[in-house]
């Protein structure tokens, strides 16, 4: 389990690094004339990704789930497939990816990188994550409860973030 908990330790690092690269992005935003739209279930988002780490430990510790090794390391591979993808969004925004709904006036939307297939590679990042991580150690509990509450949420999200988005102009795509 110490592995375990080394993994779920270094995925709350990787989110430490998105709020430090998010705070800065929200800083270049903002200094551009950008908005915010949707804060008001931020705070729920915080707290939901907050409880995915904190359940993965708890659940696994408290009931002594064992790792099973067709699953877990099938789980380990989607969980880092999920960071990469996670990365490759974050690279292919730039300065315009955060963690908040924040839109600059006049920025054409990106349809490059992963947007190039997915309308929120992001979110796809997000639920097979929340889904992988805790049954790398068999934390279907935590993997069930995340995932449901996840898609309540992400169909605020969403809907929020299409609307801010429908104000932009579309880019040509990019190679």
């Amino acid at each position: 389990m110490i592995w375990y908990t080394a993994l779920v330790l270094a995925v709350a690092v990787e989110r430490f690094a998105e709020l430090v690269v998010a705070r800065r992005n929200a800083r270049w935003s903002l200094a551009r004339g950008g908005t915010e739209a949707g804060s008001g279930h931020y705070p729920a988002m915080v707290v939901l990704h907050t409880a995915l780490l904190a359940g993965c430990l708890g659940e696994v510790h408290l009931t002594g789930r064992p790792f099973l090794p067709a699953l877990g390391w099938t789980m380990v591979a989607v969980t880092v497939a999920a960071q990469l993808l996670r990365w490759w969004c974050i690279t292919t925004l730039g300065p315009r990816w955060n963690t908040r709904v924040i839109v600059v006036p006049g920025l054409p939307l990106v349809t490059g990188g992963p947007y190039r297939w997915l309308r929120h590679p992001n979110y796809v990042a997000v639920a097979a994550e929340g889904i992988a991580l805790p049954l790398v150690h068999g934390a279907w509990v935590t993997a069930v409860a995340f995932t449901v509450l996840n898609a309540a949420l992400l169909a605020v999200r969403i809907r929020c973030e299409e609307e801010a988005l429908a104000r932009l102009p579309v880019e040509a795509a990019r190679a």
